[in-house]
């Protein structure tokens, strides 16, 4: 079963969830906010898919970020700062058991297609 980790009232995780139950793609909704994320995952996922793709840098959370915190985003405790400020992590993130997708841009959508059909 896919997981989507994100924020609900976030567009974008709207749009992913809608395309998921409009594809009947049987998935758990993960609230970054409400149910947590730990380092241990968020050390996983920028190891995978790195921190340019994980950090959302434009929205509001990273730009009232001090400059030590934004440091942070790019050494080795990124994992802490992301777990710290879920709001920074890129959404939606798809986890699909053996990859994770982040983001929902039609290229992204092309991948699930594929993992999906799989």
């Amino acid at each position: 079963m896919i997981t989507v980790y994100g924020i609900p009232n976030c567009d974008t995780v709207k749009k992913a969830r809608t395309w998921l139950a409009a594809h009947k793609v049987d998935h758990r909704f993960h609230d970054f906010r409400k149910d947590g994320i730990d380092a241990k995952t968020l050390r996983q996922w920028l190891k995978e898919v790195g921190a340019d793709v994980l950090i959302n840098r434009r929205g509001t959370t990273w730009r009232r970020l001090s400059d030590a915190d934004k440091a942070e985003a790019e050494g080795a405790s990124a994992a802490e700062l992301l777990a710290r400020e879920p709001s920074l992590i890129k959404r939606p993130v798809f986890d699909l058991g053996d990859v994770r997708v982040v983001g929902f841009s039609a290229a992204e959508q092309k991948i699930l297609e594929r993992a999906l059909k799989r």
